[in-house]
């Protein structure tokens, strides 16, 4: 009996009020802006390093598994030898975080402030007669300010902050559901890497513009000497007849050398392969994933790539997010949640059934499917 007044209990009541109504924290005008979504932005920081293909693609493999989970409750209690997961009841909240969205796309812009920024927001827009949360909405990371906490130059949080400003506006921390990740934001402790990846790409789009190699012009010995204006005005109408694809034409004392530079050196693949290592390292997503060359090392077993990607990318952030949604704040004591990932790991069995009927091509990377 016990035990089922415990599930019983962990059904939550009908939500009674929004969380801003009773809210008497100073002023609170940061709970005003909640909602304004015309005021809303990612950031600089987010969109430069979302510039970077490796960097967007890490992301989009940890948010997309994240996010396509389902949420389960559960208690813990001892049988005697162990402590045995009990399943509850869920809370309404579970399948419908925030009420006016879905959760895959709440779940994957937390999973982004996580990655890029160390930390996410949730405000409490609505609580349930025991006190509990009943509905959430996001508030990007980038428009939230710690005024106890200036997060250090690598972008590290200490612990949930008691002084928040939403888009200017100071809020009650007590409305917020603080997630903080394990590690830094990427923006803040991979500046200068996120940075190079950048300037690389610029370079390799200037090298890009003409399929004609690189060269110099060269006045012939005997010649009469062009002044530095006339061989700037020279060099580029001839750059500009190259960058058009057009017909240049020399004078017999002027001559065109082209360099020694083979297209996937005028391409640099060799430095873009090296940064979009750097790139999965700072991610902490194993590199075969995202399709970069390792060499002999390649995966043949779908089910091991999924453990990997797990383990390696996607479990600390996943912990992060239960692990803070399990905290007295959201839930009572002793209700925890975590994420379904059985599915995940194992794969669907009829998807892995039809994809072992059907003729398998070889992915991008060259591996044939496997099972």
């Amino acid at each position: 009996m016990a035990l089922f007044s415990k599930s019983k209990a962990a059904i939550s009541p009908p939500p009674t009020k929004a969380a801003a109504a009773g809210s008497s924290y100073n002023s609170n005008q940061g709970a005003a802006m909640v909602g304004q979504y015309y005021t809303y932005t990612e950031g600089v920081l987010f969109s430069q390093a979302m510039s970077v293909p490796t960097i967007a693609r890490a992301q989009q493999l940890i948010a997309s598994v994240i996010a396509s989970m389902k949420l389960k409750m559960y208690t813990e209690m001892w049988n005697g030898e162990e402590m045995e997961q009990v399943p509850l009841a869920p809370r309404s909240w579970l399948r419908r975080i925030d009420k006016s969205n879905t959760n895959n796309h709440i779940l994957s812009w937390t999973v982004s402030d996580l990655m890029m920024f160390g930390r996410a927001f949730w405000y409490i827009t609505e609580r349930t007669a025991d006190g509990y949360p009943a509905s959430f909405t996001r508030l990007p990371a980038a428009m939230c300010t710690t005024r106890d906490q200036a997060g250090s130059p690598a972008g590290v949080w200490f612990a949930p902050s008691k002084e928040v400003y939403f888009n200017g506006g100071e809020i009650n921390p007590k409305d917020l559901v603080q997630f903080l990740n394990g590690q830094p934001g990427i923006v803040y402790s991979s500046q200068k890497a996120i940075a190079t990846s950048i300037k690389l790409e610029d370079a390799r789009f200037r090298n890009a513009s003409s399929a004609i190699p690189a060269g110099v012009l060269q006045v012939q010995a005997g010649s009469e000497p062009l002044s530095s204006t006339e061989l700037a005005d020279l060099a580029a109408s001839f750059n500009a007849a190259r960058a058009t694809n057009q017909t240049a034409a020399l004078s017999p004392e002027v001559h065109y050398i082209e360099t020694a530079t083979s297209p996937d050196k005028m391409l640099l693949v060799d430095s873009a392969e090296f940064q979009a290592m750097e790139m999965s390292r700072v991610c902490g997503v194993p590199a075969y994933l995202l399709n970069i060359s390792v060499g002999s090392y390649a995966y043949t077993n779908s089910t091991e790539a999924r453990q990997d990607l797990w383990t390696f990318g996607c479990k600390q952030i996943a912990e992060c997010i239960t692990q803070t949604l399990s905290a007295n704040n959201v839930l009572p004591n002793n209700t925890c949640v975590e994420f379904d990932i059985d599915d995940f790991i194992d794969g669907d069995l009829m998807e892995k059934t039809d994809l072992m009927e059907m003729p398998q091509p070889p992915r991008n990377n060259g591996v044939p499917y496997s099972s």
